[in-house]
């Protein structure tokens, strides 16, 4: 197999920025998923807010770099859809944030544990794999990553199928309804997001393979 490692080199700044932005993505994650624990805690949406800041200054970079570099390790349109797809998510973790604190009363009661531990498993997943990009010859770790964020995704998409269905039972107010709708779906978006990177990655390695 053919190895990107001499090409795409250890010290390559699109790498660098690629897994800066995937570690801001995660951490942006991280944060939501601690507001949501604590949603008056007005703290870790100004953290998340820097975050996603953070992210898309780097995103910023990669285009700025993209004009001025002549010769680049992986393909430009596949840097550019890679750094796009991890700007995604911070942006909808952010989404998330805001819904959250402004749903005050209507989520009290409400258990998001196990739609926040499928958020965390789809991003820890996506941020292994953009690391990878100093080994893209190790195709078997980088799809056993995109195996598991796979099935992260098609599990959340059975989580939200029983949620509706809840949603549906006639047990919550019509208000109430419409707000934990918007909050699932948001959820939803930010492991869906974390998928569309797994994507792009399966198919940077596999052209490069």
């Amino acid at each position: 197999m053919f190895s990107l490692q001499k090409l795409f080199g250890k010290g390559d700044k699109f790498n660098e920025l690629l897994a800066a932005a995937a570690q801001e993505a995660h951490e942006s994650v991280r944060l939501v998923i601690q507001l949501m624990q604590s949603p008056r805690d007005t703290k870790k949406f100004d953290d998340l807010v820097l975050a996603r800041r953070k992210e898309k200054k780097i995103s910023e970079q990669i285009s700025e770099e993209l004009v001025q570099t002549f010769v680049t390790g992986l393909e430009r349109e596949d840097i550019e859809d890679l750094a796009r797809g991890l700007y995604k998510i911070p942006k909808s973790a952010e989404k998330l944030a805001e819904r959250f604190m402004m749903a005050g009363k209507h989520i009290e009661g409400i258990d998001f544990s196990k739609q926040a531990e499928m958020m965390e498993k789809a991003t820890d997943a996506v941020h292994a794999m953009v690391k990878q990009l100093d080994s893209l010859d190790d195709l078997e770790k980088i799809k056993a990553l995109n195996d598991k964020l796979q099935y992260v995704e098609g599990e959340a998409d059975k989580v939200m199928n029983d949620l509706l269905r809840d949603l549906y039972s006639g047990k919550y107010d019509a208000l109430r309804a419409i707000v934990l709708r918007d909050i699932y779906e948001l959820m939803e978006k930010v492991i869906d997001r974390s998928r569309d990177v797994g994507n792009v990655m399966m198919h940077i390695v596999l052209k490069n393979s």
